[in-house]
């Protein structure tokens, strides 16, 4: 056997062990990786909470579940929790991220957000002016997005019981009958889009809480996306899929589409958006920017023969305006996310493994 034809045995042997690394729940007690998004989210929720409430709706575990009114309306149903820490971070707080999530999920969903409902848990000892603050977030953020916070609920617990104060907001959409978003529309020789650059919500929020003393100008992207997806899908109406990019980042986003399917990812590194900040602090830290959290940027999969004139659209619009096509849906190896090197290599890229960056939102 030539060195040539061994090395590439020895390359589709590992690829194939990745392949069935699925991931499994073996620990005894919920740690903070299981709130990361990542691989040990996904063992937790497969093994815990789908394994309890299986249904067809819920088996999909996309952002919103899609579901059809008696009369024939589509709509897109999400929930989300709030738990950042700290409260106020640069470009954002607890508030407008609670907003923002859900109003997201609703819109790469391929709905119009129209209601929310907040549900907060306030501990004992809580400053009322604090509380008003945030829920003037809440109140501001709604109104930019369109939408209103028509019911909600309020819980107390003693001190020490909660870290000041929590939010679930959950969010009903309206789908367009001629919107028609799912991964398994998606097709070999289609485009990988970012509506932007990455990473920079993650990053304020550990920068915020002081303990690395280290000093860099970066902001949360906290923002709604519902004008940059209807923008997208005016310009690409056969958009393929989209997901917003949060817990467990663009790494992790590209891992759950491929995820039994009989296609691959492959991302450019050269072509990721990155602010030179951004990518500072994440060498600092030891992080991979793929796996930080973004709460205003989504990932999308467009047919080649659309996937310009969607980064175009994108660009228009203040909060796309580094969006790029950055990378390729392939046939093989299926099932895997590899990233092209900026040195002309190449490595799987896996779900986040861990939790680098606790309670970000």
């Amino acid at each position: 056997m030539t060195t040539d034809a061994a090395r590439e045995e020895r390359v589709l042997d590992r690829i194939d062990k990745f392949r069935q690394r699925r991931p499994r729940l073996l620990d005894d007690v919920v740690t903070l990786a299981h709130g990361a998004g990542g691989k040990s989210s996904a063992a937790l929720t497969d093994a815990v909470f789908l394994d309890a409430f299986r249904n067809e709706e819920l088996e999909h575990l996309d952002d919103a579940a899609v579901l059809r009114t008696a009369g024939g309306q589509r709509l897109a149903f999400s929930t989300d929790s709030y738990v950042v820490q700290p409260l106020r971070f640069p470009g954002g707080s607890i508030g407008q991220l609670a907003v923002h999530g859900t109003v997201n999920d609703l819109a790469v969903s391929g709905a119009v957000p129209q209601w929310l409902a907040a549900g907060f848990v306030i501990e004992e000892g809580f400053a009322i002016d604090e509380l008003r603050g945030i829920v003037a977030d809440m109140a501001e953020a709604a109104a930019r997005s369109g939408v209103q916070i028509v019911t909600g609920d309020t819980k107390v617990v003693g001190r020490g019981a909660a870290d000041g104060v929590y939010i679930t907001t959950t969010g009903v959409g309206v789908i367009p009958e001629d919107r028609h978003l799912d991964r398994g529309r998606v097709r070999v020789g289609d485009k990988v889009v970012l509506s932007g650059s990455i990473g920079e919500h993650g990053m304020a929020v550990m920068l915020a809480r002081g303990d690395l003393a280290i000093d860099a100008d970066i902001a949360s992207d906290t923002a709604p996306v519902h004008e940059l997806v209807a923008a997208l899908l005016a310009a690409a109406p056969s958009t393929r899929w989209m997901r917003d990019a949060t817990r467990g980042g663009v790494g992790t986003v590209c891992n759950e589409l491929v995820n039994g399917a009989p296609f691959a990812v492959v991302l450019a590194e050269d072509r990721l958006p990155v602010q030179p900040q951004v990518l500072g602090a994440c060498d600092l830290l030891g992080i991979d920017p793929l796996y930080v959290a973004n709460e205003g940027k989504f990932v999308a999969i467009l047919p080649a023969e659309e996937a310009d004139a969607g980064v175009a659209a994108l660009r228009e619009h203040p909060l796309g305006q580094r969006a790029a096509v950055v990378g390729d849906v392939v046939a093989e190896p299926s099932g895997i996310v590899a990233l092209r090197t900026s040195f002309g290599g190449s490595r799987i890229v896996d779900m986040l493994v861990g939790d680098p960056l606790p309670r970000i939102c």
